[in-house]
C-alpha cells in the first residue's frame, strides 16, 4: 500500500488572554487534525510572544477551519 499524502488546511484558533482580549492564530494542519493539537500549536506560538499571557484552557479556545 502506498503512502497517502494528506492535504494541509488552514485553521484559526482564538485564545482568550488575561488582558480580556482574544488573540487569533493561523495554524496549518491536516483536515483531520485533532482540536487539541491545533490548540497547543496556537498556544505555544502565543506563549513565545510578548503579548499578555493566554489562558491555557482548551475549553476556552474557539477553533474553526478556513475555507
Amino acid at each position: 500500500m502506498g503512502c497517502m499524502e494528506t492535504e494541509t488546511r488552514s485553521w484559526l484558533v482564538s485564545l482568550p488572554a488575561v488582558d480580556g482580549k482574544q488573540y487569533v492564530y493561523r495554524v496549518y494542519a491536516p483536515e483531520d487534525a485533532l482540536p487539541a493539537d491545533l490548540f497547543w500549536d496556537a498556544w505555544h506560538c502565543h506563549d513565545e510572544s510578548a503579548l499578555p499571557r493566554a489562558w491555557d484552557v482548551f475549553d476556552a479556545a474557539v477553533i474553526w477551519q478556513v475555507a
